[in-house]
């Protein structure tokens, strides 16, 4: 369907399986090649200005690597309540309170998007907010023993049974709340 994307050997800066698993939905060409990235930000930053960052920083990591014909996508999404950044839980005490902060709340998950060839670059962010149910001690404890949410911003991922019991309303894209505004991704790479 992206015609226009024939030429380009696509690279997605990504270990996320979610991510590589939104990508292949628009049925696109691309191999998956991550390289750790130190994804701290000057703290002047805040918002949509964090994940639009650190995208460009991931993107910079492959800046030797690109070609007219090689083109790289990168991704950082945050959840972001009541003006902090709530990013990747480091043990299970740190997720525990994460998502009783979460809980009873809207918070806003933001993912920044950065498309680069040798001379050309595109950032975009995507915002949607999402409104959790009040959880209790015996859901959180059940979510974090039967799952592994140390990788996802917020200590949870909306597709996996934590979504299923706690997410009342979604404003935006759903997709977003995964790790990857696809839908407007797709639009962007038809418009490049």
């Amino acid at each position: 369907m992206l015609e226009n994307l024939k030429k380009y050997n696509i690279i997605l800066g990504s270990a996320s399986p979610r991510r590589q698993e939104l990508l292949r939905g628009i049925n696109i060409d691309f191999e998956v090649m991550s390289m750790d990235v130190d994804e701290s930000f000057p703290p002047y930053l805040s918002g949509v200005e964090i994940p639009m960052y650190l995208a460009e920083k991931k993107a910079e990591a492959y800046k030797n690597m690109l070609t007219d014909e090689r083109m790289v996508i990168t991704a950082d999404t945050i959840v972001f309540l009541e003006g902090k950044v709530l990013g990747k839980p480091a043990d299970k005490k740190e997720a525990i309170a994460m998502l009783q902060q979460l809980s009873g709340k809207t918070h806003q998950v933001i993912t920044g998007v950065c498309i680069s060839t040798l001379n050309r670059r595109r950032t975009f962010h995507t915002i949607s907010e999402v409104k959790f149910a009040r959880l209790n001690e015996a859901e959180i404890e059940y979510y974090l023993e039967n799952y592994a949410p140390y990788d996802k911003a917020g200590s949870y991922g909306v597709q996996e049974w934590i979504g299923f019991i706690a997410v009342e309303q979604i404003n935006g894209s759903y997709f977003n709340v995964m790790g990857l505004p696809i839908q407007r991704l797709y639009n962007e790479l038809k418009r490049w």
